[in-house]
């Protein structure tokens, strides 16, 4: 265990056995807070993967055959094991990734939201059927899991996104193997450990960590049925062909860069303090994270005075301090690749109204810091318009209406998430019917979808048919099969 924060050697766990990775090649990981060694990473060894599906597949006959009304049972034991180690999972995800602890708290609650919903598979599982389709024929339709299923996952929610898969995937029966972003693998450790206390079989859940090397494997091999990845658009990319390519069912959430509307009538307080948030939160490193401010009309100075003002108080620094309100970035190359886009939409033409460069934090000198980043007037022709930061990084532009707020927001290739503040109802329905983004925000900074919908995304934020969450997890990780019966009287008489 590391001796400063309880941290577990990081292992895979394969069949019901904690197993100490193949590989060669490890890499090092880090408190971005404190920029001090928190371990080593594996980065991969295709063997490791192949012991995974082995184990995952061996385990598949007896799962798929347990009734749905049992496998639930094992989630409400997770459910209750996470309630109960919340606070020390949240301690966790804060000194490996960076957040605060209230936004890890806040993110393992959206986490356990899922498990409840997935505790309602027996319900969401069920098929539909017509007797007499023609005279003396019954025809079903029937749902049945697909076999091994693999998620990939990134770092910047440790736990909740993990969460987005697999409960949904083995209360539908499947087998399921969880690879962490290399950045963060201690919180899926602590999960996986709570997991094991629950008795679920062995191989019905199995962990291996890794890098690229490791998700390629994962991609390529003839045992995964399904894989679920989150990450940039450009990685979404490659997995989505790839796996395609490999005849997978495949969903990829990837990149954004998320718009919100001011409009003149906006209650401009509680404007700022949630686009604030949404913009500044988790240190910008949320996929859901508003980006762009178009401030319509006459609002625009009142409204960028305030954020400034609201971006320049923000207290940053470590995220186990309760009075901090923003945490680092997850390494020193995110913060030397954001301080540098930064620079470069000031090169072009843009203000730095507030610029958070060069930040030094008393205490925490060695962290990965970047202070909260106001910019004025990005050029409309500047790569940073569609470039995803991924920083608490917040442009401000204008327009003179709502029709061209829309048609912004239409030009840009991402279509994540989109917010408008508003007090009018003609304004918010306009904004919802017309923009092309798959979670829209009404007075709302942060469009996150509930448990219970689907988190959506458009364009070039998702590639696939099938989101995470609700209805569409149950779609994505089961296959149906339509059974057609004829029973002729004259085959029966004997009986």
């Amino acid at each position: 265990m590391h001796p400063a924060t309880s941290l577990p050697e990081v292992r895979n766990y394969i069949g019901g056995a904690w197993r100490t990775p193949r590989t060669r090649e490890w890499g090092d990981i880090h408190d971005p807070a404190t920029g001090n060694l928190l371990g080593h990473v594996p980065l991969g060894d295709a063997g490791d993967v192949a012991a995974a599906v082995e184990a995952a597949a061996a385990a598949f006959p007896s799962w798929r055959a347990t009734p749905p009304g049992e496998r639930i049972q094992y989630l409400f034991r997770l459910k209750q094991l996470l309630e109960d180690n919340l606070e020390e999972l949240a301690r966790t995800i804060t000194i490996e990734n960076g957040k605060t602890l209230a936004e890890a708290r806040g993110e393992l609650r959206r986490g356990i939201e899922n498990v409840e919903t997935a505790c309602g598979i027996p319900m969401l599982t069920q098929g539909y059927n017509l007797e007499d389709v023609v005279g003396g024929i019954d025809e079903m339709m029937i749902r049945q899991p697909l076999g091994v299923v693999a998620a990939i996952t990134p770092f910047n929610f440790p736990a909740m996104i993990p969460l987005w898969f697999l409960p949904y995937a083995i209360a539908c029966g499947n087998t399921f193997i969880a690879k962490p972003s290399e950045r963060v693998p201690f919180t899926m450790q602590k999960v996986i450990e709570l997991i094991e206390r629950t008795g679920l079989p062995p191989g019905v859940i199995n962990l291996v960590n890794g890098g690229r090397q490791t998700a390629e494997a994962l991609i390529d091999h003839p045992g995964v049925r399904a894989i679920s990845f989150v990450g940039s658009t450009g990685a979404a990319r490659q997995v989505y062909a790839r796996a395609a390519a490999n005849g997978k069912r495949v969903q990829c959430q990837a990149g954004a860069k998320n718009h919100v509307v001011i409009m003149p009538d906006a209650e401009i307080e509680g404007a700022t303090q949630i686009i604030s948030d949404s913009a500044f939160g988790c240190a910008g490193q949320r996929c859901l994270a508003v980006s762009v401010a178009v401030t319509v009309g006459a609002i625009h100075e009142r409204f960028r005075d305030s954020i400034a003002a609201r971006a320049a108080s923000l207290k940053v620094g470590s995220g186990l301090d309760d009075t901090v309100e923003m945490g680092p970035v997850i390494s020193r190359e995110s913060q030397r690749r954001i301080e540098a886009l930064i620079a470069e939409g000031i090169r072009e033409g843009a203000r730095g109204i507030v610029d958070g460069r060069g930040a030094v934090v008393a205490g925490y000198e060695d962290g990965f810091f970047v202070r909260p980043t106001v910019l004025e007037g990005v050029p409309l022709e500047s790569p940073l318009t569609t470039t995803e930061i991924f920083g608490p990084v917040l442009s401000l532009a204008h327009a003179r209406d709502l029709d061209e707020a829309i048609r912004m927001i239409a030009a840009n290739p991402y279509g994540n998430a989109a917010s408008i503040f508003t007090a009018s109802g003609l304004a918010a329905r306009r904004f919802r019917y017309e923009v092309p983004a798959g979670n829209i925000g009404v007075n709302v900074g942060i469009a996150a979808p509930m448990a219970w919908f689907p988190f959506s995304g458009w364009k070039d934020s998702f590639l696939g048919t099938l989101h995470g969450q609700g209805w569409d997890a149950v779609e994505f990780y089961t296959d149906k099969k339509v059974v057609i019966e004829r029973w002729p009287r004259e085959w029966t008489r004997r009986f």
